[in-house]
């Protein structure tokens, strides 16, 4: 089994920035897969970023170049940058792992863009 905490988020104006982590309970290159995915209010849950075991990540069409995952190996943490916020960005945002067969999430954290 994996645990997962999460921290970051929070309101943040239009243009601004946020920084999202997520510590897991085991060794991270254990994980084959360990990201976000984002809920929006009324829609369904999307894929926002993932970095598999190996070092390679995937992002959703509308964050790349806005978004950046990355690793902390000795703390078993993965972090999302987001930068140059918009509003369509505002969602419940939960970090997932893909551990040998099984998806597990963390509690999600509320971020909000607005002005």
């Amino acid at each position: 089994q994996v645990q997962l905490v999460e921290s970051g988020g929070g309101l943040v104006q239009p243009g601004g920035s946020l920084r999202l982590s997520c510590a897991a309970s085991r060794n991270i290159f254990s994980i084959y897969g360990l990201g976000w995915y984002r809920q929006a209010p009324g829609k369904q849950r999307e894929l926002v970023a993932i970095m598999f075991s190996g070092g390679n990540a995937n992002y959703a069409d509308s964050v790349k170049d806005r978004f950046t995952i990355s690793r902390d190996i000795d703390r078993n943490t993965v972090s999302l940058q987001m930068d140059s916020l918009n509003p369509e960005d505002t969602a419940v945002y939960y970090c997932y792992a893909d551990h040998t067969g099984s998806l597990y999430w963390g509690q999600g954290t509320q971020v909000t863009v607005s002005s």
